[in-house]
């Protein structure tokens, strides 16, 4: 790998089918790569979520593109709507909704609106890098503490844990719980999967965190990747179970439009032994293919390959996870004032 690319999951920009010209570059002739942030005004900041394998009926973005750069997001191709490209564009120019607070505030004093669950993000990560800076996340999370909408996040960061005061609010009142991406504890490789995510003792020391003060959490061990990740998924369950969390879910790889060249550079570059069977063990889940858009065999593939995985995930929920289930939030709280009635009528 060349040094310029360093700490970046993509090798190299894909074509964007959205565009007429593409100007084709190899790692060696890069600058080194820095990240770029570009303010941009959304019309809209929450969308409807109708997929009826996702456990959440609204989704909220307030970065498009993600830092974290990891080589298999399922998110990439998102960004050539944007007229950027699906590899190295995706994870170093990152938009910012710098409006994202004040959109949601307007639509939770819709008298239309009809609160629901609201996750952070669904998409891109709301606590990568930037969001220490400029505190888009916590705004939301303040907002939605004032109107007791629920909500909640799924990240690969323990910055996370900044925001453990609004958290613990939003928990005592069962309106938030905080789901930890986790598709590998072995460090080199989390190292060059997913370059700027937190360390993996860091993700298992964040769940402890979160769990001694209240706050429910979900563990995502996701994607899994058969040949390469496949044989982690009970210790990953075993330590997030040790750590506190109270429940847990996975997902099967899926390269997905130009997912796939930016996946299959970076296997290929970094383990070019394990490169094939990857792939192959992939296709067997995927009756033959490396992409799937189905509902719900999307997340668990088929076959002898998915099966044996989707065993090893459920021997280990049921030995780690017996008893405990996700909760289930409630939106009864919601106050269309903001607390405002409150601090009139005392």
């Amino acid at each position: 790998m060349n040094d310029k690319s360093k700490g970046r999951g993509s090798l190299f920009n894909t074509v964007n089918p959205y565009s007429t010209y593409h100007l084709e570059e190899e790692a060696a002739e890069w600058e080194p790569v820095q990240t770029k942030y570009h303010p941009v005004e959304a019309k809209t900041i929450v969308n409807q979520v109708s997929s009826p394998d996702l456990n959440f009926e609204y989704s909220l973005n307030p970065y498009q593109g993600c830092e974290h750069g990891c080589a298999y997001c399922f998110a990439r191709p998102t960004h050539e709507y944007w007229g950027y490209s699906a590899g190295l564009d995706f994870e170093s120019t990152i938009l910012v909704k710098e409006n994202a607070p004040s959109l949601l505030e307007a639509l939770f004093t819709k008298k239309s609106y009809v609160p629901k669950t609201i996750m952070l993000s669904g998409n891109t990560d709301c606590y990568q890098p930037i969001e220490r800076k400029l505190g888009l996340t916590r705004a939301l999370l303040e907002l939605a503490l004032r109107y007791k909408n629920p909500v909640s996040i799924i990240t690969k960061n323990a910055l996370v844990l900044r925001d453990l005061d609004i958290l613990s609010e939003l928990a005592k009142h069962n309106l938030t719980y905080v789901t930890l991406s986790i598709p590998t504890l072995d460090e080199p490789l989390r190292r060059v999967m997913e370059p700027r995510t937190s360390t993996a003792s860091n993700k298992i020391k964040t769940i402890q965190t979160l769990s001694a003060h209240g706050i429910p959490v979900h563990v995502m061990v996701a994607p899994i990747i058969p040949g390469l990740t496949s044989h982690e998924c009970l210790s990953i369950l075993k330590a997030s179970s040790q750590a506190g969390a109270r429940s847990a879910g996975y997902a099967l790889l899926r390269l997905n439009d130009t997912v796939e060249p930016v996946f299959s550079r970076w296997i290929e570059t970094h383990f070019p032994d394990k490169a094939r069977k990857v792939r192959n063990l992939l296709k067997d889940c995927r009756e033959g293919e490396v992409s799937e858009k189905r509902f719900f065999i999307r997340t668990r593939g088929s076959g002898p390959v998915a099966e044996a995985i989707a065993q090893s995930f459920a021997l280990g929920r049921k030995k780690y996870f017996q008893d405990r289930k996700r909760p289930q939030l409630t939106t009864t709280l919601f106050d269309p004032s903001g607390g405002t009635q409150l601090r009139l009528f005392p």
